[in-house]
């Protein structure tokens, strides 16, 4: 399948549909907050490899994790009482600790600077959240992502201390039930991710919980340029 070039003028996303066999839609354009929002609006993310930072990716299966179907255990249940959570408390350190902690099997971070610029503008016009653990007042552990009507698409997660990102993780959920949110985007398959209950679904399905949960903001286009 061709994989689309985008401009930086022009505000577009191809069909997630016509994504090639590793998932990429599209190259280029830019990290806008206006287009990332629409990408994740539309099914897809941009997951930056090597030196290409524009790159645009929609999975086919999507690994989410259905909130009602969520495994919390009793033993992380009780880890949550050592530490306070707080929501949308200190976005950008929690972004920043994401793209700064050391992971095994990982070199380097794909979250640059654009991405942070473009997610924490997000956030400023209300769409990011991050659910944060701490321990005192350091902050120990936590996640971000954005909320796009009641689909909370997952980005990612840190810990500095054990548990500290299952206890963010668990707020999330807590929140999802709380305000009807039906399913946390979690894009690709991880052992934690599985192990708190996440699933694969068909990109077909993710899609239609977009269209039916989802918001679509309008983007006006001068067709005369």
């Amino acid at each position: 399948m061709a994989v689309y070039k985008l401009l930086e003028e022009y505000l577009w996303f191809p069909d997630p549909n016509e994504a090639d066999e590793e998932g990429l839609v599209a190259v280029g354009g830019d990290f806008s907050p206006e287009r990332v929002l629409l990408a994740l609006c539309s099914g897809i993310f941009p997951w930056p490899c090597d030196e290409m930072e524009l790159l645009w990716f929609s999975l086919d299966p999507r690994f989410v994790v259905f909130p009602e179907k969520a495994h919390i255990s009793k033993s992380l249940r009780r880890s949550c009482r050592n530490f306070t959570v707080r929501v949308n408390s200190n976005f950008e350190a929690v972004i920043r600790r994401c793209a700064s902690v050391e992971r095994a099997g990982q070199e380097g971070t794909w979250i640059t600077e654009n991405i942070i610029s473009a997610y924490t503008k997000l956030h400023d016009y209300g769409y990011g959240y991050s659910f944060e653990t701490y321990q005192g007042d350091k902050l120990v552990g936590g996640l971000y992502g954005n909320l796009i009507g009641r689909v909370f698409t997952g980005e990612s997660m840190f810990h500095e201390v054990t548990d500290a990102g299952k206890v963010a993780f668990c707020a999330l959920v807590d929140f999802c039930l709380k305000n009807d949110v039906v399913v946390i985007d979690c894009q690709q398959k991880t052992d934690l991710l599985a192990s708190l209950g996440g699933e694969e679904i068909p990109r077909a399905e993710y899609l239609n919980l977009l269209k039916t949960y989802g918001v679509f903001p309008f983007v006006e286009h001068d067709d005369e340029q």
